[in-house]
């Protein structure tokens, strides 16, 4: 996670919004503070239980969607292989979610990558790209020596 307060996060997510010219609503605020404040993946269904107290019972569909938005406009980031998402700090450079997932505890960490359009084959257009790595983190890397 960046150095920057939840708040400032936040703030910035409202700024990304209107940039684009959607709205923040309280829920979709509300999801991504529990993302940020969980400072790792989190699946949906953990969200959506940390929701219930203070949404009336969301369904899944409800937070599904507030994931998705969130997702286009970068503020989170899908790890597929886990099925759950991540805050985006933009405290890095790059242009593509890069992440490093710990087969031990299931850390992850997230870089950019740059930018792979000179790899492509010719004429292929990338409509969205996520890159994982699978391995051990340096805590594990650690405990296990």
């Amino acid at each position: 996670m960046g150095s920057h307060s939840i708040q400032e996060r936040l703030q910035a997510a409202r700024e990304v919004c209107e940039d684009s010219g959607e709205r923040f609503t309280p829920l979709r605020e509300h999801v991504l503070e529990l993302v940020i404040e969980d400072g790792g993946a989190v699946k949906a269904y953990d969200l959506l239980d940390r929701l219930k107290p203070d949404r009336g019972s969301p369904k899944p569909p409800t937070v599904y969607r507030a994931l998705d938005f969130l997702s286009r406009l970068g503020l989170v980031h899908r790890v597929e292989a886990l099925n759950a998402f991540i805050a985006c700090d933009h405290s890095h450079e790059g242009d593509l979610a890069e992440f490093f997932i710990c087969e031990s505890c299931s850390r992850v960490e997230e870089r950019h990558a740059h930018d792979h359009s000179d790899c492509k084959p010719k004429g292929f257009q990338i409509n969205r790209s996520v890159i994982e790595h699978y391995g051990t983190c340096a805590n594990c890397a650690q405990a296990a020596a």
